[in-house]
């Protein structure tokens, strides 16, 4: 299938050209000094975003090079904030980027994500059971419309919007954990895994709404342990539904129990 030519990103206006009127007087001269909020510039997200929206759409595929000069033509942007783009996805775990190879698509190893899998599962788990604990009439509120609106979505559903309502959820759930450090933790690797489950999502997209919606009862019913288990099972049984060249044999016991087996020792 051919690819569709992504449309050049829309940029505002620079007013880099503006200048004092003639009669201000002229301020001193100083040495540049790179400002610290140029470092990730409003167009470097914007760059950054739409190469991860095809990565996770699957146009660019795992392995895949990603060369500045072509990426910049075909975004409508000079190669500099493309570089820092990949900078910022390599930062991510969704590109990688190697001397003299340059930036790739990221490739995990099932052992790679089995190990990102167990980390997340038990993250997921601990914010579950701090939002049982913590969940305020708000929060709540929140969740049961995320809840909602994330239940209408179905294997034919956009996979951007699949992707986003799924964030919605894990995002209003760390809200209601109300624990700053491990909501940054589990966002990155959401964001790290994103690469590994997103090509995947749309097609468990029900399933994945009935598990949201049994942790969600958990959580509102203040069962702390069981919305605690849920949450883990929900990641390894996201983990099973990937193809088998992802997973590692012991996820076919992990995603029965949301407990992870020991691994077998090659050694003494």
């Amino acid at each position: 299938m051919a690819r569709t030519r992504p449309r050049a990103l829309d940029l505002p206006s620079s007013t880099a050209d503006r200048h004092p009127s003639d009669g201000a007087a002229a301020a001193p001269s100083l040495p540049a000094v790179r400002k610290l909020g140029h470092a990730h510039s409003p167009l470097t997200k914007l760059v950054a975003d739409a190469i991860r929206e095809r990565i996770l759409g699957g146009s660019l595929a795992p392995g895949e090079r990603l060369v500045e000069a072509h990426l910049s033509q075909e975004l409508g942007v000079s190669r500099m904030p493309v570089r820092e783009a990949l900078r910022s996805l390599a930062a991510e775990g969704v590109v990688t980027i190697e001397p003299r190879r340059g930036a790739t698509v990221t490739i995990y190893t099932p052992e790679q994500v089995q190990e990102l899998v167990e980390v997340r599962a038990t993250l997921e788990a601990l914010n579950a059971k701090l939002a049982a604990r913590r969940l305020d009439p708000a929060q709540h509120a929140r969740l049961e419309q995320v809840l909602a609106a994330g239940s209408q979505t179905s294997e034919k559903s956009d996979l951007a919007q699949v992707q986003q309502d799924n964030t919605n959820f894990h995002e209003a759930l760390a809200q209601a954990a109300s624990n700053s450090v491990l909501r940054d933790l589990v966002r990155m690797l959401r964001e790290r895994t994103a690469v590994i489950f997103a090509p995947h999502s749309a097609k468990r997209a029900k399933q994945t709404w009935k598990e949201h919606g049994a942790i969600l009862r958990a959580v509102v019913d203040g069962d702390a342990e069981l919305a605690s288990l849920l949450a883990s099972r929900h990641v390894y049984s996201a983990a099973q539904a990937l193809p088998p060249s992802l997973r590692a044999a012991t996820h076919d016991d992990d995603a029965a129990t949301g407990t992870p087996l020991p691994r077998r020792r090659t050694g003494t």
